[in-house]
């Protein structure tokens, strides 16, 4: 297990409690997020973060493929899941979030998100992700998180 401290950074996050995800911890917080998700978030051995959520019927577009704007929504939460460490419990905003959808994927795919901090250390801070589905690209994202001075 990883030396770094196992409670997730910022903000309002609760352990889930049961089911698939039972552990992972989210953001109870973000009505919109939990309404578009639930979406959920772990600290790896190595150290890095995961996010991820399971995709239901309600995800779906018209062509009932995971509808392009869930997996947006999805791609934000992983750029604060991921930028964990190097916000320290600050709060942030997106400043930016760009990506290319890769594949399409249906109910019950496993959606995963991992990524890296590219480029941080001072208010604005750059992130890039892959979003998988059942292990097969989705959603390849870049995002620009910019970290708010506290009042």
């Amino acid at each position: 297990m990883s030396d770094k401290p196992e409670a997730i950074g910022y903000g309002n996050t609760v352990a889930c409690e049961e089911g698939e995800f039972k552990g992972w911890r989210y953001w109870s917080g973000d009505p919109y997020e939990t309404r578009s998700g639930p979406f959920f978030m772990r600290r790896e051995e190595d150290g890095s973060f995961i996010s991820a959520f399971r995709a239901e019927d309600r995800h779906m577009n018209g062509g009932g493929f995971i509808h392009g704007g869930c997996l947006m929504t999805f791609a934000d939460f992983a750029l604060f899941s991921i930028a964990q460490d190097e916000l320290n419990g600050d709060h942030a905003v997106t400043m930016n979030l760009s990506g290319d959808f890769l594949g399409a994927s249906g109910p019950g795919a496993l959606m995963e998100a991992r990524g890296e901090v590219t480029r941080g250390g001072g208010k604005t801070i750059f992130v890039r992700g892959l979003i998988t589905a059942d292990g097969a690209p989705s959603l390849s994202f870049t995002g620009i998180i910019r970290r708010l001075t506290r009042r």
